[in-house]
């Protein structure tokens, strides 16, 4: 039984949004359920009557309900709340006229602010624009900014109106942005003039030129102006050019109306790392986004109107989009834009107080460099505000857990997050009716059906399996983009167990309710014919205060598999023959004899996603001799030079 190291007080559990719903289902069900186990087993086992009650329940304003909740149960090819329609923006900007809804924030500047009434204005006028310059609902339009007022602004837009939003953010190279936006054809991009990041100053026109060549059937080019330079983007490839200030000024916002548009009508685009190829284009629903969304902020998360809320992203991750429907529960967020290390680690825990910030987002890595650098926030900050902690991108393991709990706040809630890209959400997230215990998530989400299958595809429980989830859930991709036939969606999650989404990762799910994830399962290592996920090996090497980060690889060598660690260590630390010989123990005596790697190497760092995931099959690949695809998925591609170092002077 994992160490419990916070749990919520009876007033607490009865005061959360969860408990209110609970008592809600026993009222109009007729049922007497107790706790938050017998309320998620309800769900999954009526999971139509679930989803349809909660439509009802979250207050989400439809402008026309749905004539079936679900078209057949079967998956893929269900249709959630077919005849239903909604808008999504409209939804998001129901809060009080005068209240705050944006925070903003650059490097090293002070807070900006946006309130409801001012948003919608501006996110009508955006809207209004775009139907004179004549784009229509399903058209796409595209962003290359950075995450600030502007380009929520302009999502929102696109959302009003029906057109199909999908961002990339400008740490993005031109490749990745046309990797990405080649695919779907956007008619109108919008991108700002630079940005900032680690107290320097980076250009964009360049590179929008080199992408608007690219881009087929592109019309529109709309400049956000945040760096005052002069305009150095040819125009020659669209048909006009405008400025963010004359655009918005284009459109005849009196007579707007949001439109009225089906459930499943195509909201974001989002993609796919890419690390196999070219990113998938994965097309996420309008209602089914929302209802989603709405489900985990209040609910899960316990988010009211009088909360401000965080997360560390850039507009290229969907955690992005998360952070934006929080709108819909009438709360503040805040959006934060520059490098979470500038100009020290401090620079986040400051805006909580700053912000008065209560649901604070962040990643691992950013946790672990605090470690490192052995920074206690609790010493400069008052974090008085703060209620919750979320973490996401990767497994939190044990040792951040404690961390957070020895150096931010005891009395807070940590909830580790975890779901993809693939559901623009959660699997398995918090609760404010559960413990959290040391490196576990609280929970899984209320109508998600998860297991844990074994080789042979059967539930387990405290064992180790592949994530997979029973049944359909609404914010399952409605479809991939220029996939008609629906093959490489049917290959991507359901083509090896008949009947279930597997999703790729491996989890175990206690029997107290809680979770642990182990990392990609696509990465697993066989050797000796003895399935191992990377996860394992990470859980136990990085306990080490030796250990900044590590990756591990399985090479294929003579029909068995050579298991390859690699290991970042801090700056003057040498992995010398003593320290390898602790990690070998560790791994035998914690894990298995088959968890202890065949070689371990030393790097200065450790490939990762702009989103923070540790790109294992990128170095199998490498050390293979196989092609490595799209390094723009790369967050740090210099790091790259260490592993073919190692691979041309060693014998694998």
């Amino acid at each position: 039984m994992s160490t419990i190291l916070w749990e919520p007080k009876p007033e607490e559990i009865e005061q959360s949004r969860m408990f209110q719903f609970l008592k809600a289902v026993n009222e109009k069900f007729s049922l007497s359920l107790k706790n938050y186990s017998q309320l998620h087993q309800w769900s999954i086992q009526n999971y139509k009557e679930f989803w349809s009650f909660y439509s009802s329940y979250s207050g989400i304003k439809f402008k026309k309900v749905a004539d079936c909740i679900l078209s057949q149960d079967s998956m893929p090819g269900g249709k959630w709340f077919e005849g239903a329609e909604i808008n999504y923006a409209e939804n998001l900007l129901q809060g009080p006229p005068e209240k705050t809804a944006i925070i903003s924030k650059f490097e090293n500047s002070p807070l900006t602010y946006l309130t409801y009434s001012q948003l919608k204005r501006d996110v009508i006028k955006f809207a209004s624009a775009l139907l004179t310059v004549g784009i229509k609902p399903g058209d796409r339009v595209a962003g290359f900014l950075p995450n600030i007022p502007e380009t929520l602004i302009a999502m929102l837009g696109c959302a009003s109106m029906g057109a199909t939003w999908s961002s990339c953010s400008p740490d993005f190279g031109t490749q990745g942005v046309i990797d990405r936006l080649g695919q779907i054809h956007p008619r109108l991009l919008v991108y700002s003039d630079g940005y900032s990041y680690n107290g320097k100053t980076f250009s964009l026109d360049e590179r929008v030129t080199t992408v608007t060549k690219e881009l087929k059937g592109l019309d529109f080019l709309v400049r956000v102006s945040l760096m005052k330079s002069p305009v150095h983007v040819s125009e020659n490839f669209v048909s006009e050019y405008f400025s963010w200030e004359k655009f918005l000024g284009k459109g005849c916002p009196e007579n707007f109306i949001f439109q009225s548009l089906p459930f499943n009508h195509p909201l974001f685009i989002l993609y796919s790392s890419g690390t196999t190829g070219l990113p998938k284009c994965i097309v996420h629903g309008t209602g089914a986004t929302l209802l989603q969304h709405h489900k985990e902020h209040a609910l899960h998360t316990n988010i009211k109107a009088e909360d401000v809320v965080f997360y560390y992203t850039t507009c290229g991750w969907m955690m992005w989009n998360w952070l934006a429907s929080v709108l819909a529960q009438e709360a503040t967020i805040v959006l934060y834009d520059g490098s979470p290390a500038y100009p020290s680690l401090e620079t986040l825990w400051k805006l909580i107080d700053e912000a008065q910030i209560t649901v604070f987002g962040t990643s691992p890595k950013h946790l672990s460099l605090n470690q490192q650098a052995e920074i206690s926030p609790k010493v400069k900050s008052k974090l008085s505000t703060l209620k919750i902690i979320l973490s996401t991108g990767s497994p939190l393991n044990e040792k951040g857990f404690y961390w957070v709990y020895e150096h931010i706040k005891k009395d807070i809630q940590l909830s580790s997050i975890c779901g993809g890209t693939d559901i623009i959400s959660c699997f398995m997230l918090g609760n404010p009716m559960l413990p959290v215990r040391a490196g576990q998530i609280q929970g899984l989400g209320l109508g998600m059906d998860v297991l844990a299958l074994d080789e042979k595809g059967s539930p387990v429980v405290n064992i180790k399996g592949e994530l997979a989830c029973r049944t359909p859930a609404p914010s399952m991709p409605i479809y991939f983009w220029n996939d008609p036939d629906q093959k490489t969606y049917f290959q991507s999650y359901f083509n090896r167990v008949p009947g279930m989404w597997v999703h790729g990762d491996f989890i175990e799910i206690k029997d107290n309710g809680g979770v642990i994830v182990y990392g990609r399962s696509d990465a697993t290592l066989n050797p000796g014919g003895v399935r191992i996920g990377t996860g394992e090996i990470y859980r136990v090497i990085e306990k080490l205060d030796d250990v900044l980060d590590s990756l591990v690889i399985g090479i294929e060598k003579k029909n068995d598999i050579k298991v390859v660690l690699f290991v970042s260590l801090p700056e003057g630390k040498v992995l010398d023959g003593p320290l390898k010989a602790k990690m070998r123990s560790m791994l035998k005596n914690e894990a298995s004899p088959r968890h202890v790697p065949n070689e371990i190497f030393q790097v200065h760092d450790i490939p990762r996603t702009l989103n923070g995931k540790k790109m294992e099959i990128c170095i199998k690949n490498l050390f293979e001799g196989k092609q490595v695809n799209n390094l723009m998925a790369l967050s740090n591609p210099e790091c790259l030079r260490d592993f073919r170092n190692i691979k041309s002077t060693h014998d694998f």
